[in-house]
């Protein structure tokens, strides 16, 4: 796999031919004896041991998708990195949109076209609290017999360019200046507009929603917003306006009306 045009955004660029985990490939960078620089990316097109949420798995059939990480070194506080993932989500949500595709949001970790699933993220706290490692999982390539899920989908199927040197370059560019702007503005988010920015590419934002919540609790509701630190906004079925939920963390399923 071929990554000339990422390769002049990145800081570093290493194409693995196959790995376990391009986000454990990233983090022993990062962390070694020459730690790699913020926008340093590790990129494959075959993973066998990817991680999704809540200790899932991610696999994929061989040259069909683009498994990357890209390593995050803002210089912001801790509490404000819970931002990284969202806006993640927003660079490669745009750079679906200027393929063509109508891509969106879903809090907290996937893009999805339409209703469909083309891409999760996974972010991961480097041990030192340095910076973050994002991994980003795009289904190419990817027939309707190969989706992990029905709910699933991938770019040849939604008619868009599967090149994964033009999907990277456009994430990368789009990731960039959004880090800058949130480092600019000293990770608060909502001065930068950026809490604005991702609210409007949300699909979840006024949906009503299931949420279960890592303790197990099952919450549902309709979402409201996202706050100033990336948590949703959700107001419980039955809960009187202004006594919102804010989740940090947990698994939304998008609910019909």
């Amino acid at each position: 796999m071929e990554l000339p045009r990422s390769a002049a955004l990145a800081a570093r660029l290493e194409v693995l031919p196959s790995t376990g985990s391009t986000n454990d490939e990233l983090i022993a960078r990062a962390t070694g004896p020459d730690p790699w620089p913020h926008l340093s990316v590790v990129a494959t097109d075959t993973q066998t041991r990817g991680r999704g949420r809540l200790g899932r798995t991610w696999t994929a059939p061989a040259g069909r998708s683009l498994a990357v990480s890209v390593l995050l070194r803002p210089g912001l506080p801790l509490g404000t990195l819970g931002w990284l993932p969202l806006l993640t989500g927003l660079a490669v949500a745009r750079t679906l949109a200027a393929l063509g595709g109508a891509a969106r949001l879903k809090w907290p970790n996937d893009v999805l076209i339409g209703e469909r699933k083309a891409c999760g993220i996974l972010a991961e706290l480097l041990p030192d609290g340095s910076g973050v490692v994002v991994g980003v999982g795009v289904n190419l390539t990817l027939d309707e017999g190969e989706l992990p899920v029905p709910t699933a989908t991938s770019l040849a199927l939604e008619g868009l360019d599967p090149d994964p040197d033009a999907l990277l370059a456009g994430v990368l560019g789009e990731l960039g200046s959004l880090v800058d702007r949130l480092a600019a503005a000293g990770g608060d988010a909502i001065a930068a507009g950026l809490r604005d920015d991702v609210v409007s590419a949300c699909d979840t934002i006024g949906r009503a929603v299931r949420v279960e919540l890592p303790s197990g609790e099952v919450v549902h509701g309709a979402a409201t917003g996202i706050d100033g630190t990336g948590r949703l906004e959700v107001l419980p079925d039955g809960a009187d306006a202004g006594n919102a939920l804010h989740v940090a963390a947990g698994d939304v399923t998008h609910l019909r009306y």
